[in-house]
């Protein structure tokens, strides 16, 4: 049965008292991770692999490529782990209508979760309006099937003023998360864009730190800064960090 977004919403309260949250596996930080794998050369055998450990670590979710997402829905269902994929990955530049379809389609396989890459053109050459109607296409279709839209601004090809405003425009559309990077245009989540972000949009809304985490000591400086989920490929290297 696919949850409702009050489901979701509960789900992000819970983000923000990790410690107090009981877990079957290793730690509360293992709840704030979506479990990565977004390469374009991944195996279907990889993405199996991904399932296991989201499983076996209780991350929050495993996030991949729309292709892969049924494989995902069926391996992790009555898990408890998301299915998270991207939209518009990872330029953003694809046309708003051809995002909706990709969200809609992904969504109807089992997708509980969209990270959609804003239209970094269109922000750069001041079009606010387009950029604000793109996230809220998908946002509307997420809404359809109670799913999250986390909102990928980029902050690598990003000015300090750029960050607020797309961050302020992720708000305004209704997204439920900002999130730093793609992990494919260099840069990655940094102390100081968290904690930019959050001055940007208050504490209504999550924020997703991902693009070069490797270390729990990186994990934990994001999730001080204000991040709510991280997103890694070296998640399982992470959490078995604490016990190590």
């Amino acid at each position: 049965m696919r949850r409702s977004r009050t489901d979701e919403k509960s789900d992000y309260e819970r983000l923000e008292t990790t410690e107090s949250i009981a877990l079957p596996t290793h730690t509360a930080l293992a709840w704030m991770i979506d479990h990565t794998l977004l390469r374009a050369d991944a195996k279907l055998e990889e993405i199996k692999r991904l399932c296991e450990e989201a499983r076996t670590y209780g991350f929050a979710a495993v996030c991949v490529n729309p292709t892969y997402v049924r494989d995902c829905s069926e391996a992790l269902a009555g898990t408890g782990v998301k299915v998270c994929t991207v939209i518009g990955f990872p330029l953003g530049a694809t046309t708003t209508e051809a995002k909706v379809f990709e969200a809609r389609t992904a969504l109807l396989e089992g997708a509980q979760e969209l990270d959609v890459v804003i239209n970094i053109g269109r922000l750069k050459s001041g079009e606010l309006g387009a950029v604000e109607n793109d996230i809220r296409g998908v946002v509307l279709a997420a809404k359809e099937h109670g799913a999250l839209v986390k909102v990928i601004i980029e902050t690598g090809l990003l000015s300090e003023a750029e960050k607020i405003t797309a961050s302020t425009l992720a708000k305004k559309a209704g997204a439920d998360f900002v999130k730093t990077s793609t992990g494919f245009a260099g840069g990655g989540a940094s102390v100081a864009d968290v904690r930019l972000i959050r001055n940007a949009v208050g504490t209504s809304m999550g924020i997703k730190a991902s693009g070069g985490i490797k270390t729990r000591e990186q994990a934990l400086a994001l999730v001080n800064a204000g991040a709510n989920r991280l997103g890694a490929s070296a998640s399982v290297q992470i959490v078995s960090e604490e016990h190590g």
